[in-house]
């Protein structure tokens, strides 16, 4: 995993990725081969991760997901985590019209409430819309809230702006047949963190998984898979603490988000067959 330097500051950060060797096949000739893993063995998933603004252990989170899916999952991550501790910013990598070409899949972790420039937004939006998968967390919902556009919230698949109070919150699988909810228990209980209040389901997204509000006694998703334009997306609204991101259970959901938002692992299968 490299926090990535471009033309604006970065904090580095190097993880060794997947990593690959040489094996023959029965022909004599040379192939490459991957770390066997438990959740997905094939070619390494290029992953982009976005992250950075106010509220969040940013670096620490960063270093656990990353860390924690390499355990379980063949996933190279870069990192762009610029914007600083505020909440707004409009940050470089979304100049170039093509930042998410090199990338299988992008984790949107930001946290910038007040950025609310229409045409910037949809700079990051139509990536997606022309096909980039996203796995978006926690407070990826309340950035651009105070944008007029709906543009980044149907992308998310949840319209949030604001949140209860922090908590141990049970999780109710609602979806338990969808593969990012495959080996996710049934009794979870989360450590502590944050219920974001979700007004709208957009209707191309389906939840996965919901939590009662401890105020108002209502159930809203937690995760939710959504499809914008020709993408998958995946979302939680948790990831508030760092105790939640210490937790196998939400490493792991997020592993499975991101092989299941990229399609390599369906194509892993396939080639198997």
């Amino acid at each position: 995993m490299t926090f990535r330097r471009a033309a604006f500051p970065v904090l580095v950060l190097l993880i060794l990725g997947a990593g690959l060797g040489l094996s023959q096949n029965k022909k004599g000739k040379k192939e490459k081969s991957y770390p066997k893993k438990e959740f997905y063995s094939g070619e390494p998933i290029k992953a982009l991760i976005v992250t950075g603004g106010c509220c969040h252990n940013y670096l620490y989170q960063t270093f656990a997901l990353g860390s924690g899916v390499q355990k379980v999952a063949n996933v190279d991550f870069e990192v762009v985590n610029v914007g600083g501790r505020g909440t707004a910013a409009m940050i470089d990598l979304y100049n170039n019209p093509d930042w998410a070409d090199p990338y299988d899949v992008v984790i949107h972790n930001e946290c910038f409430a007040n950025t609310a420039e229409p045409e910037y937004i949809r700079r990051i939006t139509e990536a997606h819309r022309e096909g980039t998968p996203a796995v978006v967390v926690h407070c990826a919902m309340h950035s651009y809230r105070a944008a007029e556009i709906d543009d980044w919230r149907e992308f998310l698949g949840v319209t949030s702006r604001k949140h209860d109070h922090q908590s141990n919150y049970p999780v109710k699988v609602v979806a338990p047949e969808h593969p990012v909810m495959k080996g996710f228990p049934t009794d979870w209980v989360t450590p502590k963190d944050e219920l974001y209040i979700i007004e709208k389901v957009w209707p191309n997204a389906t939840p996965l998984a919901t939590s009662v509000s401890e105020k108002d006694g209502k159930a809203h998703p937690v995760i939710w898979a959504n499809q914008f334009g020709k993408a998958r997306i995946i979302g939680t609204t948790y990831g508030h603490t760092d105790e939640t991101f210490g937790d196998d259970v939400f490493i792991h959901l997020l592993a499975r988000s991101i092989i299941w938002a990229s399609g390599k692992g369906e194509t892993a299968a396939a080639a198997v067959e």
